[in-house]
């Protein structure tokens, strides 16, 4: 059984108050159990002060997370917050690893860590936490991981922050942040995840698919053997491409035509020679398809996947939740409108976090029954633990 305590402070400033804030909702919720582990997301601003380093030493287990651009708890939602989920238990295990840097061999990396981490069986679950950097995959990423596991489920993160250039997208772990490195939980013990994903109504898809029929991992290069531009000219997005944000709100669906679900990718840029750089492999032979991201469908979807959770919470103590942050600039100046209902109807039930994302890592479940990892954009994910 795994025991599930949340804690949240504003003091971006003050490390004596915000470790007391901390410190005091966790004595408030009871005593840890032999084996704990913390999941943090915050502000950059937090780790520039010195506040979150001064939260994870004076707490007596692991703690490991991302920045974000806003969180989540029960109680409080805000972007300038720090957010701490707490899983305890005398029978469940938690084993941190953090990788060297990603920027040279990241497969290696990730695959020498995890089997470094990795006890004689497989564990239940791997929480992932994952550094932005424009050169690598995060398509890559999951793949490694999946194949050093075995396959095993992972849920996790890419980190995300509000600055123009990306450039405060840390990983936390060790008290420290991290601007290359990947931090991984192998949850060991007798617990069942339970997954559910949110992305797009099958009615904001535009008539037009196309195969990908040449790309370079995330570089899309041809759809039906045309330059991809002459597929956004047909669509009449030949100037929408030219920005990031123009195109944001409208997302990129891939069916890897292997029974799993359609997985959304977000365009990023044109490189100089007109092809589309999206945040996500794009492989040869998917079907692709585009979409509109809209307020109303936000909502729709993230409604009907809270339902699928609600409907399955028996044995639950706890709900990880990330959401793009794509999802979020769709809301505009209701940015939080996707956190408040989680707020009401989640955290009425049992408790929560959650977090935006420069990333989603979540399984998808296949028509034969079996679990695929895969790497998303534009996704709403939650974890029932």
């Amino acid at each position: 059984m795994v025991r599930t305590l949340t804690a949240w402070t504003d003091e971006a400033d003050d490390e004596a108050l915000a470790v007391e804030q901390i410190k005091s909702q966790l004595d408030a919720d009871g005593s840890l159990m032999k084996n704990t582990v913390g999941i943090v997301a915050c502000h950059y601003e937090f780790v520039l002060s010195g506040v979150l380093k001064a939260v994870c030493e004076a707490l007596p287990f692991d703690v490991v997370g991302t920045i974000s651009s806003s969180q989540s708890v029960s109680g409080r939602t805000d972007s300038l917050l720090l957010t701490l989920m707490v899983l305890t238990s005398d029978d469940a295990e938690f084993v941190k690893t953090l990788t060297p840097s990603l920027m040279e061999a990241p497969a290696q990396a990730i695959t020498e860590s995890y089997k470094m981490a990795c006890k004689a069986e497989k564990p239940a679950l791997i929480l992932a936490f994952a550094p932005f950097l424009l050169q690598n995959s995060g398509d890559e990423y999951v793949n490694v991981i999946s194949e050093a596991s075995g396959g095993v489920p992972c849920f996790g993160t890419v980190a995300v922050d509000d600055t123009l250039d990306f450039s405060n997208c840390f990983v936390i772990a060790d008290c420290e942040h991290h601007r290359d490195k990947m931090a991984m939980v192998l949850v060991y013990g007798e617990i069942q995840p339970k997954f559910y994903i949110a992305n797009l109504s099958e009615s904001k898809i535009l008539d037009k698919s196309a195969v990908v029929t040449k790309s370079a991992g995330p570089v899309l290069m041809e759809v039906n053997e045309r330059p991809v531009m002459e597929y956004f000219e047909d669509l009449g997005l030949v100037q929408a491409s030219e920005t990031q944000y123009a195109m944001s709100s409208l997302p990129f669906l891939l069916d890897y035509n292997d029974g799993t679900p359609k997985v959304s990718k977000i365009f990023i840029a044109l490189t100089p020679e007109k092809y589309a750089i999206c945040a996500g492999a794009m492989p040869q032979g998917s079907t692709l398809y585009m979409a509109t991201s809209e307020k109303d469908d936000i909502m729709l979807t993230t409604g009907q996947a809270v339902d699928m959770m609600l409907e399955s919470l028996k044995g639950a103590s706890g709900a990880l939740i990330y959401s793009c942050v794509s999802r979020s600039m769709t809301l505009g100046a209701e940015q939080f409108k996707e956190m408040e209902l989680i707020s009401q109807r989640v955290g009425a039930c049992l408790p929560y976090m959650m977090v935006c994302s420069g990333g989603e890592i979540c399984p998808t479940q296949a028509s034969f029954g079996k679990a695929i990892n895969r790497f998303h954009n534009n996704a709403f994910i939650a974890c029932l633990l």
